[in-house]
């Protein structure tokens, strides 16, 4: 049995007694509206652009930034602009250090919630996203978007110098310091050492190792 919605009666203090404030119960019903249409599922507000629909007027308003690029919050540090005033907030722990998100497993903490949300899986072995080719599953659903290119042949990934693509990005600029830049990004601790493949920066701090 669905539990009936209560509306607290408003009431204002006036001088020789407690009165109905009757001017704010349109207030207070529109806020019970509102809310009813999580249970109902109505989405009233419509953008005229994609046809999407919102329960609340506010969601549609930050909705239709995408299509005009409107980014009016801005960073006092950097001048880094956003859409939505929560992503401001987040952007602004880069300039804090500020991690308010905390493992309970192993004390590491993030800047974002999503961020500890995957670093937990480390802890759990949670593989949340299957691939429905092969049923391989993955923590991350980049990580399954990636190996899904594995199936399907897609490499959208091109060098802008030779014009080979790839599957991934991070195959991609690997390619182009292995074949047209030379960088070395990867610097072994030890000895100051540069790699221009992480793999072969671990490979020679076995040798430290072994010391």
């Amino acid at each position: 049995m669905s539990a009936a919605i209560r509306v607290p009666s408003a009431r204002c203090k006036q001088p020789g007694g407690s009165q109905p404030a009757a001017n704010l119960q349109p207030i207070i019903f529109s806020r019970v509206e509102r809310h009813a249409r999580i249970h109902t599922g109505d989405r009233p507000y419509q953008c005229d652009e994609c046809g999407r629909k919102f329960n609340r007027e506010g969601n549609l308003t930050v909705h239709k930034r995408i299509h005009s690029g409107e980014k009016p919050y801005q960073c006092e540090e950097c001048g880094k602009k956003f859409s939505i005033v929560g992503n401001l907030s987040v952007h602004k722990r880069i300039h804090t250090g500020e991690k308010p998100f905390e493992c309970d497993v192993c004390g590491k903490q993030f800047n974002r919630e999503s961020n500890l949300t995957v670093h937990k899986r480390m802890h759990s072995g949670e593989k949340p996203f299957e691939c429905d080719e092969c049923e391989k599953k993955f923590s991350l659903k980049q990580v399954l978007i990636a190996h899904k290119r594995t199936h399907t042949g897609e490499r959208p990934y091109e060098c802008d110098v030779c014009a080979m693509k790839f599957s991934q990005g991070a195959h991609l600029a690997e390619h182009k310091r292995r074949i047209h830049t030379g960088e070395k990004p990867y610097v072994c601790k030890v000895c100051g050492k540069k790699f221009r493949q992480q793999s072969a920066l671990r490979k020679h701090e076995s040798i430290h190792k072994g010391q």
